[in-house]
């Protein structure tokens, strides 16, 4: 029963994936068509058709390779004649059609929050409401203490805090908290850790909490607000992850690429199906929540081939009043996605040589 349960949550996985590119694609479809661009076709997957369509001036397809799609619009990557083309549009229309894909994953996001947390019963809050026995933290915190900022970082979840904790390079740490209606700082408050081995044999300090945090009635009112601050808070610790991997917080270890994270929906499916298949579904739309943002805010970075990078050469085009050469923007473009299908190649080694190891 549970090979079949696992089996199910994986084709599960693979159609909410690809739910993910069409929503992505989609945004990009619905914007382009709005302000009236000529879509030749819109794909969901890739390599050799399975089947299409076509409805009007659109063909829509189903390709073999459940790892993609894209919406081709006229004009898009070339010159055209074509009035309807991308290209002729007037540059805030274009704008709007390249952001609107990373749009829809993060509204995407929000609906996959919200279904997640609304079986919860409660919803953690970041007050104290009581200390563990002999608790380390109660030396500097107090009862009903409410988090603010844990080394900087702003919280308003336990994703926050979880988040903050985690990632601190120390058990040492400075804290803004809100007391008695007024806001106190705290430096160099320490944690009870215990000591463990990693898959590689080495020893590392695990930091726990030695505290108990207040619970929040789910009720529709409180799962809106939560909603929307867990999905605040997940767009925040993705984009901390990326400041973080520029900055040389985070090593190339702690990136993964398509084997990786097909290995953590595994395992975080795999932990929920140990309490029912309900569990393991809600764990694999929360990974996948975290994807879908995480796409969304990626394809928003200034790079060359991404969404961000081809808004950039539109905010030029903007300043000048006169786009950037095509054929130079066309280069730049090929060089950019020549670099992160390398940099994605070497991802996918290391991910599948961990995976092994």
């Amino acid at each position: 029963m549970i090979i079949i349960e696992a089996v199910l949550l994986i084709i599960i996985g693979i159609l909410i994936f690809e739910l993910i590119i069409f929503v992505h694609e989609g945004g990009h479809c619905i914007a382009a068509k709005l302000s009236g661009v000529k879509v030749n076709e819109f794909a969901l997957g890739m390599g050799p058709k399975l089947f299409s369509f076509k409805k009007g001036e659109t063909t829509y397809s189903l390709r073999l390779f459940p790892i993609g799609g894209f919406c081709s619009m006229e004009g898009e990557d070339s010159e055209s004649d074509d009035e309807r083309a991308f290209i002729n549009k007037p540059v805030w229309k274009r704008m709007i059609i390249v952001v609107a894909g990373a749009v829809m994953n993060i509204i995407l996001g929000l609906i996959m929050t919200m279904i997640v947390l609304a079986p919860n019963k409660n919803f953690g809050s970041t007050q104290i409401a009581k200390f563990e026995e002999n608790s380390v933290t109660s030396q500097q915190l107090h009862v009903e203490d409410r988090f603010v900022k844990i080394n900087g970082y702003h919280i308003d979840t336990t994703l926050d805090m979880s988040f903050a904790i985690q990632t601190a390079k120390e058990n040492d740490f400075s804290m803004t908290v809100e007391r008695g209606g007024k806001y106190v700082d705290l430096e160099h408050v320490k944690f009870p850790t215990v000591e463990k081995e990693d898959k590689n044999g080495e020893k590392k300090e695990i930091i726990q909490i030695d505290f108990r945090i207040h619970a929040i009635e789910n009720n529709f009112g409180n799962l809106l607000k939560q909603t929307w601050l867990t999905t605040i808070s997940t767009l925040r610790v993705v984009w901390s992850s990326l400041a973080g991997l520029v900055t040389g917080q985070f090593g190339l270890n702690e990136i993964s690429g398509p084997v990786g994270m097909t290995s953590a929906v595994s395992q975080v499916t795999a932990k929920g199906l140990e309490t029912g298949f309900l569990d393991g579904l809600l764990a694999l739309v929360n990974v996948m929540t975290i994807i879908t943002i995480n796409l969304g805010i990626v394809n928003l970075l200034p790079l060359p081939a991404l969404d961000g990078g081809r808004f950039v050469f539109l905010v030029v085009e903007a300043i000048r009043r006169k786009p950037i050469n095509r054929t130079v923007e066309g280069y730049i473009h090929a060089g950019g996605m020549a670099l992160l299908l390398i940099f994605m190649l070497v991802i996918t080694i290391k991910d599948i040589f961990q995976f092994f190891v």
